[in-house]
């Protein structure tokens, strides 16, 4: 056989055996780890397909706030109206969280539950002509109450904003902030509300679209009939890539996709492209939680791989996981994971560091604009 004929068969050996070099897969055991993190340490880690995926997303959520990072979460369809508010308060609470983006509505159902309005586990199978007609409101197998818990959350979030002056410009963040300070005083239950527990840790909420929820249409009362609401979404724009620029590490959580996904991703073009800034060069740690696939071309399914190419993630591969799962599956799993593996952080509050990181980052795109001309 010709020499080169041998060392061919040789580096194929070496590459056949290096593809098998890796942990075997064997028949899970349940038995012994009731304890959900040890199951998705010991089951799901030595498992495939989404399975292995989450226990991965669990491991890099670990290794984010390990890396002392600053964690975005970003929430898009209906989590709180399934709870899971609940499980944003815990992470909140450890830390876990710095600060949200969410879409509106989230953050109005949320008040549901601060005020024990009715909202309870219906079915996905019925007569919505008869729902209506009952005056019922149906988000899959959850029901709404119109009157005793849309109607009377609207009367609510009318409550909490007096007091906020509406006709100073003013981000979304300071509205929630406001809200969120007011449920501790004014509600019966404010501690099953994550806009409460994130004005008590001064974990700033974001809402990218914040005319398309209830909130905002509630907005319209005191426009028309007092003064105009100033309301201004270019404060969200600054005020997000401010914190993006002052943290060492960033990193995020994202549940779904959407509006809230996009919005923290472009906190890093924001920087480089628009302020010519190079300070960051893309999101450290990339965590999504989704059930849409990246072929249709929408943004929700967009890979953080395809966000490299943006600038808005700086590793096409590293420190990103995808779980393509229902998150009111996963994220659960997920954050219970987090809390028992991970030791409890220090608040950053930033929420009382808003104007100082605008200030800095005006100051450095200033600067930026000179040199540039």
């Amino acid at each position: 056989m010709h020499p080169c004929q041998h060392s061919e068969k040789d580096a194929k050996h070496a590459g056949h055996a290096a593809l098998l070099n890796a942990p075997a897969i064997e028949p899970l055991r349940l038995v012994g780890n009731e304890n959900v993190a040890d199951l998705i340490d010991n089951c799901f880690s030595h498992s495939g397909f989404n399975g292995r995926k989450l226990a991965e997303g669990a491991k890099l959520y670990a290794r984010m706030l390990e890396a002392d990072a600053t964690v975005a979460l970003t929430v898009a369809g209906a989590m709180t109206p399934i709870g899971i508010g609940g499980v944003i308060c815990s992470l909140i609470e450890r830390g876990f969280v710095d600060f949200i983006i969410s879409t509106g509505a989230n953050l109005y159902h949320d008040l549901h539950l601060a005020y024990a309005f009715p909202m309870v586990q219906g079915s996905a199978n019925v007569d919505d002509n008869a729902l209506a007609d009952e005056g019922v409101a149906r988000i899959f197998d959850v029901f709404i109450g119109e009157e005793d818990t849309l109607m009377a959350t609207d009367n609510k979030v009318l409550e909490l904003i007096q007091g906020f002056d509406l006709t100073k410009p003013f981000s979304t963040a300071r509205l929630h902030h406001h809200m969120g300070k007011m449920l501790w005083e004014k509600s019966p239950h404010p501690e099953k509300s994550m806009v409460a527990a994130a004005a008590k840790f001064d974990v700033p909420i974001y809402t990218s679209s914040p005319g398309d929820s209830s909130i905002g249409m509630n907005l319209i009362v005191p426009h028309l009939f007092d003064k105009p609401v100033m309301l201004n979404p270019v404060l969200d724009v600054i005020e997000t890539a401010a914190i993006v620029r002052d943290a060492d590490i960033n990193g995020v959580v994202e549940i779904g996709g959407g509006s809230p996904k996009n919005f923290y991703l472009q906190t890093q073009p924001t920087l480089h492209q628009i302020l010519m800034d190079r300070s960051k060069g893309g999101h450290d740690y990339f965590l999504q939680l989704t059930t849409d696939a990246p072929h249709w071309g929408g943004l929700s399914g967009a890979t953080p791989s395809e966000a490299r190419s943006w600038g808005k993630i700086k590793d096409a591969y590293v420190n990103n996981v995808v779980v393509y799962s229902c998150a009111s599956i996963t994220f659960p799993l997920i954050a219970q994971y987090v809390l028992v593996r991970s030791k409890t952080r220090r608040h950053r509050r930033l929420f009382t560091c808003l104007e100082e990181m605008t200030e800095g980052l005006r100051k450095a795109a200033n600067e930026s604009r000179k040199r540039n001309g």
